[in-house]
């Protein structure tokens, strides 16, 4: 069996579902294992939120009002983590516009790209990704829906997913 890097992967939590939603929790496990995880506090013009989203993700308002950081400086200290890289999202389609809205917002250039998983997934790892992720959810035993936590699910649904692809 070849050792094979583990790709960087990024989770994105908001505050609903829509195009007025917002990101409001970045969670990543990079390639080498490096965690990184930051609540966002809001920009005044962000205002949407959705009670749904809440009851997924247990993120209040209050507690990004408390706890989250300044937007400009959560996406300087997302560039420095992963400088030129890419990362994958399992949820491109809408993290990627969540991570755009972010750094548009804040006036920053984002030194990374985000793509969807499915370009570093073969066939045989989509045909047992929901398996394999439901089982390591069952086994990790993890209590809750946030995106560090997602991140690294996703990250090791690639690795066991590879692995049974390589026996």
């Amino acid at each position: 069996m070849r050792n094979t890097t583990l790709p960087t992967i990024i989770d994105v939590e908001a505050s609903g579902f829509g195009a007025a939603s917002y990101p409001i929790e970045i969670g990543i496990v990079r390639y080498d294992g490096a965690k990184w995880c930051k609540l966002l506090r809001p920009f005044d013009s962000w205002v949407h939120w959705d009670t749904k989203a809440e009851s997924l993700h247990g993120i209040s308002q209050q507690m990004l009002q408390a706890r989250g950081e300044e937007p400009h400086k959560v996406c300087v200290e997302l560039n420095n983590f992963l400088g030129n890289t890419i990362v994958y999202s399992d949820g491109w389609v809408v993290d990627n516009p969540w991570l755009i809205k972010l750094f548009s917002t804040a006036q920053v250039e984002m030194s990374f790209t985000c793509r969807a998983l499915e370009y570093i997934l073969s066939e045989s790892q989509m045909d047992n990704w929901h398996d394999v992720k439901n089982s390591l959810s069952a086994e990790l035993d993890v209590k809750r829906h946030r995106a560090s936590s997602d991140a690294m699910i996703i990250q090791q649904t690639y690795a066991k997913t590879m692995a049974l692809t390589q026996k």
